[in-house]
């Protein structure tokens, strides 16, 4: 019998830190590996490690019963530890990288170690029941253990991809900006390819090892034009980038105040966006948005190209006509040609986005002509103003990721449609101390536009929901929900009186919120 209870202890005890494992990887791989970050998410997200907490602490005080009531006493704790750390199903799923079953292998043979141990010092229910308390922090301890492991990994992929891309003839472009830069790389690789083979970065793989696994994987002898989506949350990271990929051209879409709590000044963010810059070649085109007040306080590099909107730009837009149904413009260029462009996507935003990406096409020979063309068959980015239609309603989903900026420009395109207009957000994070003053903002510039406004998050919203009670917002207008799934719920609930819904999405906060 006493065999018997020990081997079903330990059963449950391996399945229960397995569990709890799994899940804390996956916040670890969303805090982007980490320690830092991790360590910060944790004493500001207690709840997701209190069941660890609470029953590795009752483990532990079971451990010192005697006899048979004791050993169901911390079987119970740790089955019922078990069952709340199972991960809930997840927006963004943990991805089984070979760093992430490095990182499991490591765990388990500190695991086994400290299990054997406990079997010799015959304090095998303490043990397990420790280690269960503490695997948020194994996670941790496994990173540390592997780093010359994973720095020799990186390493060589790393030099691998820039020996590819050095053995390459393709034309290098690289795109950052603090929001816009996925859309005008999408916009941009549309355009070129009615001239070049353009390999970009699929989706948002805008960091270091995201771009080294793009070149390694899809870099090409036919690829002519490599569009390079390049990424930062701290001062040097897109230095690191233009280090791998050596790029010949540049564009900076934006400099604002994103990533805030990790660059700490709007400094730091311009002096990291304009590290493309300084990376470039002396031939080296670079593209700037002239509406950009932080950019224009910053210009540099070799040859600047600006483009604008009803500006004074290199390339500058024109005439812009905005419905429901699409928006049309005027771009002028550099050499006085003037061209007529249409396009399914709606708002000013969208206009200077792709302004810029005919002024980097066409300055690498692509015609208005054919650009005209490319410009017709542009699509939404996914997740990035995207307009889906749910039977005669629509729903505007910007819920990738949020910033002042987007969060605004998202506004203007809900206001240019018919019907009841709702916003569905849990507003911005990652604002650092300016957070509370740009989500009350939003919410004030929020009551202006929206007919309902249905907030994901009591907390997290405080701002936005004192910014639209500032702005004189009725609070019968505004509803406050426990998560997505309640908040999409109740704005397909609610009566519009027989006219059409259109659901603003504005950001959908990761897994580790």
């Amino acid at each position: 019998m006493n065999i018997f209870f020990s081997v079903l202890i330990t059963i449950i005890a391996v399945a229960a830190f397995c569990t709890s494992l799994v899940k804390f990887t996956h916040f670890f791989q969303l805090n982007t590996y980490r320690a830092a970050i991790q360590t910060k998410w944790m004493k500001e997200n207690p709840s997701k490690f209190f069941p660890n907490i609470l029953f590795g602490a009752l483990g532990i005080a079971f451990s010192f019963f005697d006899g048979f009531a004791g050993k169901v006493f911390f079987s119970a704790a740790m089955l019922l530890g078990l069952a709340l750390s199972v991960p809930k199903k997840a927006k963004k799923p943990l991805v089984y990288t070979m760093r992430v079953k490095r990182l499991f292998v490591t765990s388990a043979i500190i695991y086994a170690v400290v299990l054997l141990l406990g079997f010799a010092l015959k304090s095998e229910m303490l043990f397990l029941s420790s280690l269960f308390l503490i695997s948020p922090l194994v996670v941790m301890l496994a990173n540390f253990l592997n780093r010359p492991v994973e720095k020799a990994v990186r390493n060589h992929y790393i030099n691998d991809a820039k020996r590819l891309i050095s053995n390459s003839n393709a034309t290098v472009i690289g795109i950052t900006g603090s929001y816009g830069k996925t859309s005008v790389k999408y916009y941009l690789s549309t355009l070129l390819k009615a001239k070049y083979n353009v390999l970009m970065t699929p989706e948002s793989y805008n960091t270091p090892m995201g771009v080294v696994m793009t070149i390694r994987k899809s870099l090409t002898s036919l690829t002519e034009i490599f569009v390079c989506e390049m990424g930062a949350k701290r001062v040097g990271e897109i230095k690191e980038i233009c280090d791998i990929v050596n790029p010949d051209h540049g564009i900076i879409t934006s400099v604002g105040p994103q990533h805030l709590e990790t660059f700490k000044s709007l400094d730091n963010v311009k002096k990291t966006k304009f590290e493309l810059a300084d990376s470039l070649p002396e031939n080296g085109m670079l593209f700037l948005n002239g509406n950009d007040e932080n950019i224009n306080s910053h210009k540099g590099g070799r040859k600047n190209i600006s483009y604008t909107v009803n500006g004074n730009g290199t390339y500058n837009a024109t005439d812009v006509k905005v419905s429901e149904k699409g928006t049309t413009f005027t771009v002028s260029g550099p050499d006085g040609e003037n061209g007529e462009f249409s396009t399914k996507l709606i708002g000013t935003h969208n206009v200077l986005n792709i302004t810029g990406a005919i002024a980097v096409a066409h300055s690498l020979g692509v015609s208005f002509a054919q650009l005209k063309t490319q410009v017709m068959r542009l699509e939404s980015v996914p997740h990035r103003l995207e307009l889906v239609a749910r039977g005669r309603d629509i729903i505007i989903d910007d819920a990738f990721n949020s910033n002042p900026s987007g969060a605004k420009a998202a506004l203007e395109t809900l206001s240019y449609f018919e019907g009841m207009k709702i916003l569905l957000t849990p507003g911005m994070v990652e604002l650092g101390e300016k957070q509370n003053e740009l989500n009350m903002e939003f919410g004030e510039n929020a009551a202006k536009v929206c007919d309902y406004v249905i907030l994901v998050g009591r907390k997290q919203t405080e701002s936005i929901n004192e910014g639209l009670l500032k702005a004189g917002y009725s609070k019968e207008k505004i509803y406050i929900a426990a998560d997505f799934s309640e908040a999409i719920n109740h704005a397909y609930s609610l009566n519009s009186h027989g006219e059409k819904k259109v659901i603003l999405l504005e950001n959908d906060l990761p897994d580790n919120y």
